[in-house]
């Protein structure tokens, strides 16, 4: 197991970026950025003994000071969409930047944590990378210690495992936006995957705005199911509302039996390589996006990415949980610290 660092570039403010490269003994590398926690590369042994590089990523440090697609980038300290971009907490009501429609998502484009340079603590297999973020920052109450760290084992497990305090409550929905392929991130589309849910229920959401409605829905005879394996691509384009108003799969699944330990909560295999990837989470929600609206020019190894060239699997609170008391609880504060594990393993 070794743990090296790279200059990678500087941000327009001079700031150094570093790659930090986390490999085993079974042949695996993750490389991860300081800059926005951000997950760069994975290489994962291939059957012919080579590697392939089964993430979305860009080259170019300058390509991640834009990234519209928030490719690699942890999320925070809101992940996904708001409604009306405002929310309250014990009736002190918050404001965030409306950037999508009347909603906010992501936080904030240009100033969310994945925009940020995170302190950075190596270990035998691990970086621990920890971000601090004071009260009234990005419309959030507190002064909070945002940590993340990556470890990678010799079973190919990739595990993050966030932590978070704060002296007051607060809002706190992290997550990573990792697009995957598993036939190698310049293989094109991704629709042939292989894909099982462990989730009988999802979030419907309102036509043309990406907000649940507030009722948890069953999967079991419609497009949304994938209880049983079937490709990303089988029912992606079908007339259906629900996958017409956001371009296909864009919704969050609520992981079956999530009571806060480490469940299986998806599983996807690539045809093409024979590559798999489990991921477990403690968390209660993953949102299955299918790179619907992906587009850019600028990729590793000059790739030009385009729809559905990669797909994420978000593990998170329910969005917008904030405004619906009906879902998971995701104000956090003073006696009650924001932790929580997300593991990919690949095979």
């Amino acid at each position: 197991m070794t743990v090296t660092k790279e200059l990678f570039g500087k941000t327009k403010s001079g700031e150094e970026i570093y790659a930090y490269h986390i490999s085993n003994n079974a042949g695996m590398e993750a490389v991860i950025l300081n800059y926005g926690c951000t997950i760069k590369n994975v290489f994962v042994p291939s059957k012919d003994g080579g590697k392939i590089d089964v993430v979305l990523g860009y080259d170019d440090p300058e390509v991640y000071f834009a990234n519209d697609s928030f490719i690699g980038s942890t999320v925070g300290p809101s992940a996904n969409r708001i409604a009306n971009a405002r929310y309250s907490i014990d009736g002190k009501e918050f404001s965030l930047p409306v950037n999508d429609g009347p909603n906010n998502l992501h936080t904030d484009h240009d100033n969310g944590f994945h925009k940020r340079i995170w302190d950075a603590k190596e270990g035998e297999n691990s970086v621990e990378f920890t971000l601090k973020s004071a009260d009234g920052d990005l419309g959030f109450a507190g002064n909070r210690v945002f940590t993340l760290t990556y470890s990678l084992d010799d079973d190919n497990n990739l595990e993050l495992h966030y932590h978070a305090t704060s002296d007051a409550k607060t809002l706190i929905n992290l997550t990573n936006h990792v697009y995957f392929n598993l036939s190698g991130h310049n293989a094109g589309n991704i629709e042939n995957h292989t894909l099982l849910l462990n989730a009988s229920k999802f979030t419907p959401v309102v036509d043309g705005a990406a907000i649940p409605t507030g009722e948890l829905e069953d999967v079991a005879g419609t497009v949304f199911d994938f209880t049983k394996e079937k490709t990303i691509g089988q029912d992606i384009n079908a007339d259906v509302e629900q996958l017409q108003c956001v371009g296909g799969y864009d919704h969050n699944y609520c992981v079956d039996g999530q009571e806060g330990t480490l469940r299986q909560a998806a599983f996807a295999k690539s045809p093409v390589t024979g590559i798999t990837l489990k991921c477990s989470t403690t968390l209660p929600g993953i949102q299955l996006y299918a790179g619907n609206f992906l587009k850019n020019d600028n990729g590793k190894e000059n790739t030009k990415y385009k729809a559905r060239d990669g797909f994420c699997l978000e593990t998170q609170f329910y969005p917008n949980s904030i405004n619906q008391p009906g879902f998971p609880d995701a104000v956090f504060g003073p006696d009650r610290d924001y932790d929580s594990v997300t593991v990919y393993q690949f095979k």
